[in-house]
């Protein structure tokens, strides 16, 4: 169903509780929540950390565990600033629901209206709208296959907002525009640009005017003043064995993901979504969530937001992440409460399941304890095994690897990312074929194709503890 007017969308947040079975959890206490969080950090806490914030009916409140950095000793508290990632999506279509609001868009505006002259946008059976961009439902791939950044720990960077229209210009949809649920940092890139354009102003600017001095978030924001960076946590990877790593630069992109914001700054934004505090906001935010697409069995996905199905409760969330960092937002429109959970660092496993928990203590929470990355060495790889690995695979979500072979060196690449060598390790002769990266704890894994002993049919990367992931070779 295509929307063409939110006019009449409510003007207050929908809190009745009729019709919804099962009595209200109450989130877990304070102590509580620092016994999960000093578990997930345990032997790391001087190195990083995390600050969870939760608002509810009886008022807001902050748990916070671990320090600001490997080199930084101070603990991190609820004005840390952290890199929130993908959650900087849900402020881009906030943006949209009041430009709608204002009359100064809709949201069947095709965003070819948005581009700069010249700009081919792609068609379809249809033309993209800003509400497809919202929806993750444009047709577009999660990433452009023109980027290719210069420097992998900060990969956004040198990716200009002319490459993007680039690659615009010359992409054919693989599928009906609205047809499916791709997760599309272009298309939310795209969308930011396009709002920004409409405005007559940057992306930050259009934010800070439309949503952060509204609320009062004097400390979210992507440049950062000397006393805001003073506050800003170190980023940390643990596939990049636990090291510093840099906070990104994403021009192009800053509407999908550019955002750095403290768990003060964003339990008032769940604040003014839960109609805790008085906003010219409050009938955007609820038209983000009266607006929605189906993208799995149990999961809808509003203007920004994710809706989701979980143990007889609806939630309202949004996660992030950055090479060093992990987040977290939601909200239970029933119980009133909201949660952020912030980390500086990335484990693989993330911190959602922590985020769900305290929302309802029913759902469990996993074992994302950090793991020491283990030390690992080459070997000297038969060479009648040289050319049984070149090739390209695809994994269960559509990832497409490929490995090369450049003498007795292997490569191996993802189409949007930079290329880097894998190392033999195992003892090959007898069947254990290892390769590792010496700049992430990967471990990749190509099982032989009994048949076919020269060919290697499979391909497992085991990233951290994120289970092995396994993929088919397409050629």
């Amino acid at each position: 169903m295509r929307h063409t007017k939110m006019k009449n969308a409510a003007l207050v947040i929908t809190l009745a509780l009729v019709g919804v079975r099962g009595a209200i959890a109450q989130a877990p206490s304070n102590a509580e929540i620092q016994r999960i969080l000093a578990d997930r950090l345990k032997g790391f806490e001087k190195s990083v950390g995390i600050v969870v914030g939760v608002i509810e009916p009886k008022g807001r409140r902050i748990v916070a565990y671990g320090s600001m950095g490997m080199n930084d000793p101070r603990p991190v508290n609820g004005d840390t600033l952290f890199e929130i990632g993908s959650i900087s999506k849900v402020f881009t279509s906030l943006v949209l629901a009041e430009m709608v609001q204002r009359g100064e868009v809709e949201l069947d505006d095709p965003v070819a209206k948005y581009v700069p002259p010249g700009v081919k946008v792609p068609e379809r059976n249809g033309q993209i709208t800003l509400y497809d961009l919202s929806t993750h439902r444009s047709g577009l791939p999660r990433m452009p296959s023109n980027f290719a950044p210069k420097d992998p720990m900060n990969p956004y960077a040198d990716y200009p907002i002319e490459r993007m229209y680039e690659f615009l210009t010359n992409y054919q949809l693989q599928r009906d525009i609205g047809a499916e649920y791709e997760y599309s940092n272009l298309g939310a890139g795209l969308l930011g640009n396009a709002l920004a354009r409409k405005a007559g102003k940057d992306y930050e600017s259009l934010i800070r005017e439309r949503v952060l001095v509204p609320l009062r978030m004097s400390s979210t924001g992507i440049s950062l003043s000397p006393q805001l960076k003073s506050r800003l946590s170190t980023a940390h990877s643990s596939v990049f064995r636990l090291s510093p790593t840099p906070h990104w630069d994403i021009p192009a992109f800053a509407g999908a993901g550019a955002l750095r914001s403290t768990a003060n700054d964003l339990l008032t934004f769940l604040a003014a979504n839960l109609g805790y505090i008085q906003t010219p906001l409050a009938s955007s935010m609820a038209a983000m969530v009266k607006v929605r697409r189906d993208a799995s069995e149990n999961l809808k996905i509003g203007l920004g937001w994710r809706i989701e199905s979980l143990k007889e409760m609806e939630i309202v969330w949004h996660g992030g992440a950055s090479y060093g960092s992990r987040t977290f937002a939601g909200y239970d429109p029933r119980s009133r409460v909201g949660v952020v959970v912030l980390s500086n660092y990335n484990s693989g496993s993330g911190i959602d399941d922590i985020g769900r928990h305290i929302l309802n203590p029913s759902i469990p929470f996993g074992d994302g304890s950090i793991v020491k990355p283990q030390e690992r060495t080459a070997v000297n790889l038969d060479p009648r095994l040289l050319d049984a690995y070149p090739g390209r695979y695809q994994f269960p979500d559509n990832e497409i690897f490929v490995v090369r072979r450049d003498g007795t060196r292997f490569f191996l690449k993802k189409p949007t990312e930079p290329e880097f060598e894998i190392f033999p390790e195992g003892d090959f002769a007898k069947g254990n074929d290892d390769f590792f990266s010496k700049t992430a704890d990967a471990l990749y894994t190509f099982d032989f194709d009994k048949d076919v002993p020269d060919r290697a049919s499979q391909l497992t990367g085991n990233w951290g503890f994120l289970a092995p992931r396994r993929g088919k070779r397409i050629e």
